[in-house]
């Protein structure tokens, strides 16, 4: 009996992980696609511009416009769920204090196409770098991400230069996340993403902002409390007290900070 116990536990063990393998993308990326001919509307003047990559991947981005005369750019990468109209919000921070944001759609989310695997998101994330660059120098570039974007965007400000990095509800690593989920498998060796946050920061020069809710259900607070551990001189933690994941908007501190980056 303990036996035949042990052996379907086994069983469920070997077949939940292999579920888990198998549809990991599904469980990581949730984008909404956008048809390629549909026009997008935003409250703020902007610009679509689709960047091929290559034969196979084609970036959709917008570039808001700042209502001054542009004094730099925000390199904003978003999170994990729909596509770069649900976070349009984000732009009027900056683009009120003359900073232009160009934010693009991953592989499959609205009109973007490609592979989506971490090594084309950091080469793509490095093509909205050189965009950024052929208008502004690096000591005018901010490079901001949002959730799975700070992976993104901490690696990006681990080979390129920036004014600032920020990072809104970071995670230390996709493999710290598993593990606070279900911490029974090797994810290590499971995980086709990894997005290691902890291993970019150190490398990064520019000065760093994180920004993480306290409630946070998504990306737990303490795993972005645990990247102050590479902080240097000059970087900071802001804690905004109560908020979850999806709500950080909804906080006056949380605007007056990020406004803050750009005054």
């Amino acid at each position: 009996m303990f036996r035949k116990i042990l052996t379907w536990i086994l069983v469920v063990y070997v077949l939940s992980g292999a579920l888990l393998f198998f549809f990991q993308k599904k469980l990581i990326f949730h984008p909404i696609v956008v048809a390629a001919d549909s026009a997008y509307h935003f409250d703020v003047p902007f610009q679509e511009m689709n960047i091929r990559v290559n034969d196979k991947t084609t970036i959709n981005a917008v570039l808001f416009k700042a209502e001054q005369p542009a004094k730099g750019i925000v390199v904003y990468f978003h999170g994990n769920a729909q596509n770069i109209s649900y976070y349009a919000y984000a732009s009027q921070y900056f683009t009120k204090y003359g900073y232009e944001v160009l934010m693009m759609d991953y592989p499959g989310y609205g009109k973007s196409t490609g592979a989506l695997t971490e090594e084309d998101l950091y080469a793509d994330a490095l093509q909205m770098y050189q965009v950024a660059r052929t208008h502004f120098s690096p000591d005018s570039i901010i490079i901001y991400g949002r959730s799975l974007g700070t992976g993104i965007a901490a690696q990006l400000a681990s080979v390129r230069d920036c004014k600032r990095l920020v990072l809104e509800a970071p995670y230390y690593n996709l493999t710290d996340m598993a593990m606070k989920m279900v911490p029974i498998y090797p994810y290590g060796f499971m995980l086709n993403y990894k997005f290691p946050t902890n291993e970019y920061l150190p490398k990064v020069t520019a000065p760093v902002t994180i920004i993480h809710g306290t409630d946070d259900r998504t990306v737990p607070y303490a795993s972005g409390l645990k990247l102050k551990e590479f902080f240097k001189k000059g970087d900071s933690f802001v804690t905004i007290s109560g908020a979850g994941h999806n709500n950080l908007k909804e906080y006056p501190f949380f605007v007056e900070t990020v406004e803050g980056l750009v005054k």
